[in-house]
């Protein structure tokens, strides 16, 4: 490994990390030896082939993981690969708590990362099942109101109208759902998804 295909933005990163920062550098580490380029996008270390994201590193509470973005179209011989949440369809994590665990694993990263390469060149996608969303009736009774609403909420970008609208019907009173709506109409106004 080349310190000439280190992001020094990556190293910024890595610098401020107070949780992880062993787990962080250590599965950098192993990614960089399967001849990725380094990237900084979504505030974290990502790693690409020929411009094409194939994992990136990440934290949580509990957990620091590798996300493989197409996750789902690798093999997984050790079923070691986590899908996030229900909604996520193509995306799958390993999860680490310690750097033995990252270290212990290391030729099996490995491979799944030459996979995830593979998946690339051969121009694999993941296919998507089309959610199709409904509008809770609360949040079209502003848009009727307002039509500034409607017209702001069609200019947002189709992952931030689907974030909304999960979050408008998951509550199963209308009034809860008619105070979501209302908590999030400013957001909505000025362009900003529901966690901007």
């Amino acid at each position: 490994m080349t310190n000439s295909r280190m992001n020094p933005k990556v190293d910024e990163f890595l610098g401020k990390a107070k949780k992880w920062k062993e787990e962080y550098e250590t599965l950098r580490n192993i990614v960089l030896d399967c001849e990725l380029t380094e990237e900084f996008k979504w505030m974290h270390p990502c790693y690409t082939f020929e411009k094409k994201n194939i994992v990136l590193i990440h934290g949580f509470k509990e957990y620091c993981a590798l996300l493989f973005h197409k996750g789902a179209l690798l093999q997984d011989p050790h079923g070691i690969l986590i899908q996030q949440t229900e909604n996520v369809q193509g995306a799958r994590q390993i999860r680490f708590t310690n750097v033995q665990e990252i270290v212990a694993t290391e030729s099996i990263l490995k491979a799944y990362i030459h996979e995830a390469i593979e998946v690339e060149k051969a121009g694999l996608e993941v296919n998507f099942k089309k959610t199709e969303f409904i509008i809770p009736e609360e949040l079209q009774n502003k848009f009727d109101e307002i039509p500034a609403l409607k017209t702001a909420f069609e200019a947002l970008t189709p992952g931030r109208q689907r974030a909304y609208l999960l979050h408008f019907s998951q509550p199963k009173q209308s009034k809860t759902r008619e105070s979501r709506v209302e908590k999030c109409m400013q957001n909505i106004l000025n362009g900003k998804g529901l966690k901007d």
